[in-house]
């Protein structure tokens, strides 16, 4: 190389940082142009910086997935039902193994299970804080569904909504359903291909033998919408049976057995808003 050779640096910076190469530019000859090339420097440096990165963008692209699933969508648990009283022999557990256990105050009714209650026995119980029922004697009924819904894993509050279905295999249950303003609550009681929904605050009473079903309202009113039939609404002191060729309710002073189902759910309401209002006192939902 002739000593009239000059040497100029080019610094290039790339866009991440701490990554820059010096670029030596050599010109050997005025009529052979200018002859380039890429020297790579720092290289320990480069190799550290991209390990640096590395494991915090790990941790960056882990913490943004675990807030987004906290906060944008809500967590749902299983629940148990809440056991206020029990009258007679009252049973519990897995119908398919035949796995049966005697039900007492202490006594943890999860999805899945079904209770059944003997001749003249009864039990009360809170399905979620907004759905209290009260099964009756020779009755029987599944836990299809009970679970809640909360925003992340707030422990208090966050409360999105509550879900319970059962289905009632024969028997009769009463239910008191109050929901609130702070959490939705939703409800349904199902017989063979009847499902029976609350419309807002109401008492109602439903029965089957497992072929013929009765609805019977007390107060508020409530929706039976079935597979083959348009939706019935229920208002209070008006009864449906199913299968039936009337097109609307009918007032409950036309059949006894109606009568005798607003008059029980009346009694059953004083005894389980007696029983809720005390179980909300002792613990929060």
């Amino acid at each position: 190389m002739s000593a009239s050779c000059q040497l100029a640096f080019d610094t290039v910076f790339l866009h991440a940082p701490f990554l820059w190469r010096v670029r030596l530019v050599v010109r050997t000859q005025p009529s052979q142009g200018w002859c380039t090339g890429s020297t790579p420097v720092r290289a320990a440096t480069l190799r550290e910086s991209r390990l640096m990165r590395l494991p915090l963008l790990v941790l960056s692209i882990a913490l943004c997935s675990l807030l987004a699933s906290s906060c944008s969508k809500g967590i749902t648990r299983a629940t148990a039902v809440m056991v206020f009283s029990v009258k007679g022999r009252v049973i519990s557990g897995n119908a398919e193994r035949n796995d049966f256990q005697a039900v007492t105050l202490k006594s943890r009714i999860h999805s899945g299970d079904t209770v059944r209650s003997s001749h003249a026995a009864s039990i009360d119980l809170a399905l979620i804080p907004a759905v209290l029922a009260q099964l009756t004697g020779d009755s029987e009924i599944k836990i299809d569904e009970l679970s809640i819904a909360k925003d992340g894993n707030q422990t208090a509050g966050g409360m999105r909504d509550r879900t319970a279905r059962i289905r009632l295999s024969r028997g009769k249950v009463i239910v008191l359903f109050t929901p609130t303003d702070r959490s939705a609550s939703q409800f349904a009681v199902t017989t063979g291909q009847l499902t029976i929904k609350p419309d807002s605050d109401c008492l109602f009473c439903v029965w089957t033998d497992g072929k013929t079903t009765r609805v019977t309202c007390a107060k508020g009113k409530v929706n039976a919408p079935s597979d083959a039939q348009a939706q019935v609404t229920i208002a209070a002191g008006y009864f449906q049976e199913w299968p039936t060729t009337r097109k609307t309710p009918v007032p409950a002073t036309e059949k006894a057995a109606a009568q005798i189902d607003i008059t029980e759910s009346l009694e059953a309401e004083q005894r389980l808003q007696s029983e809720g209002s005390a179980w909300q006192n002792r613990r929060p939902f």
